[in-house]
């Protein structure tokens, strides 16, 4: 019994005829044809009968049919207006589908579910162009969502996981950190979809593991953050000097407060001096 009915190549390709579809580059469309990596995917989000799950990007429906295999009630958001009534078949088909046509990297979050239908799972092949801002989006603006397995193009799963001190770790490393933990990565071939992409993707799994206990600390950290790497080459002192607008005195009076070296790099600082970092930036105003 395979994982989703749309999971190879003939049944992709018979409901694109029947709808006269085609990819559209332009949205990095590529459609999952492994039914062995939609049942990988599916299995590490582990998800219980009834829990509410988001879809970004659902395309035909290929991992949606198996969320909804697995029990979930899946909101799916989708950008493309073609793939409605795809989507619609199979809503009609089975129940506790929810497509909503929208952006989601602009998708006002109450109208994902809220309450006991707020989703607790993101489980995504995402469109590649908005992978990184629609997860992290996700994990700051949804308090609900707990995990999140997904398919991305694999240097943003590098960043997504990378640790200090290595070239993939940056700015959006420490703020996607600062809300949640890479728990598991595995890589998917090219040939797994159709049409194959011109780049190599990964599946990450992403767990919520916020860094501070004072939520309202986050906010300055990004902000840290964002300065810290605005000139990455350079040290922290002129860095946080560019990203913050101030003095290059002012920048080592605030690194050193925090007890950190202003002659060090960005790079080479872990999440928590960077919550030191915000620590100091919110008591300074």
């Amino acid at each position: 019994m395979p994982y989703s009915r749309l999971a190879n190549p003939s049944a992709t390709i018979a409901v694109l005829e029947r709808h006269g579809l085609r990819t559209r580059k332009a949205l990095g469309q590529h459609f999952l044809i492994d039914d062995n990596i939609v049942g990988r995917i599916v299995r590490e989000a582990d998800i219980t009968p009834g829990e509410p799950v988001l879809e970004i990007g659902p395309g035909i429906g290929t991992l949606t049919d198996a969320l909804l295999g697995a029990g979930a009630d899946v909101v799916a958001v989708e950008y493309d207006d073609r793939l409605l009534p795809v989507l619609a078949d199979l809503a009609g088909e089975r129940g506790g589908l929810t497509v909503i046509h929208a952006d989601a990297v602009g998708v006002p979050i109450d109208q994902l579910g809220t309450g006991a239908a707020a989703p607790r799972a993101l489980v995504a092949n995402l469109p590649y162009a908005v992978a990184a801002t629609v997860v992290l989006r996700f994990f700051e603006e949804m308090p609900s969502l707990e995990r999140a397995v997904v398919m991305v193009q694999a240097e943003v799963a590098e960043r997504m996981s990378a640790r200090p001190g290595t070239k993939a770790y940056g700015a959006y490393t420490v703020k996607l950190g600062l809300y949640a933990r890479a728990a598991g990565r595995f890589p998917v071939p090219r040939s797994c979809f159709l049409p194959p992409p011109r780049v190599d993707s990964s599946v990450i799994t992403l767990v919520r593991d916020t860094a501070a206990d004072d939520t309202s600390l986050l906010p300055c950290a990004v902000r840290a953050a964002d300065a810290a790497f605005s000139q990455r080459r350079k040290t922290l002192r002129n860095s946080f000097a560019a990203g913050l607008g101030i003095t290059t005195a002012e920048a080592t009076s605030l690194l050193e407060a925090a007890g950190i070296d202003p002659g060090a790099r960005a790079e080479t600082l872990d999440i928590d001096r960077f919550l030191d970092l915000g620590t100091v930036l919110r008591e300074r105003g």
